[in-house]
């Protein structure tokens, strides 16, 4: 477990980023051998991702939400469709399981993703009293003092 830090933070990162949301929802929890092999797929994505060099993958790093659900961060859409389409990384082959897994009923299991594309400086953070988490874990966390004590200055206002 991460160690709290006690004082007001916020995250740091240079130029634009992406935030990805993903995730899934077990309809019919009955039919494990639909939705098991999906959620199994996500850690083996996730430790293939964190043993490669960032310069290389673009992947910042990952909050969960909960079962099956996720915060990712990267530094380009580039890098993470390179990665989802990669026949030699973790994601593609399980997306094409998944794919035919579902071909004759896809409400047995429910995938989900939502893509946002940050501009440098377009983002607000501030984490109290809580060990790293989101983009101040996934980058560099930073007392949210002086210009970046409120909101409104930490968004450049």
């Amino acid at each position: 477990m991460s160690k709290v830090i006690a004082d007001r933070m916020t995250a740091n990162i240079e130029g634009d980023f992406v935030v990805f949301l993903i995730g899934m929802r077990v309809n019919k929890p009955w039919k494990l051998h639909k939705w098991v092999p999906a959620i199994t797929a996500m850690p083996k994505m996730l430790k293939e991702l964190s043993r490669q060099p960032v310069e290389e993958t673009g992947f910042l790093g990952q909050t969960g939400l909960g079962f099956g659900n996720l915060v990712q961060y990267w530094r380009s859409f580039e890098h993470l469709e390179r990665y989802a389409r990669d026949p030699d990384q973790e994601h593609y082959p399980a997306w094409i399981a998944f794919n035919k897994a579902m071909k004759a009923d896809r409400s047995d299991v429910g995938i989900w993703h939502e893509t946002y594309l940050v501009k440098a400086g377009q983002y607000e953070t501030v984490y109290s009293g809580m060990p790293p988490l989101g983009l101040g874990k996934a980058t560099e966390l930073v007392p949210a003092t002086g210009k970046r004590s409120e909101a409104r200055t930490r968004l450049g206002g």
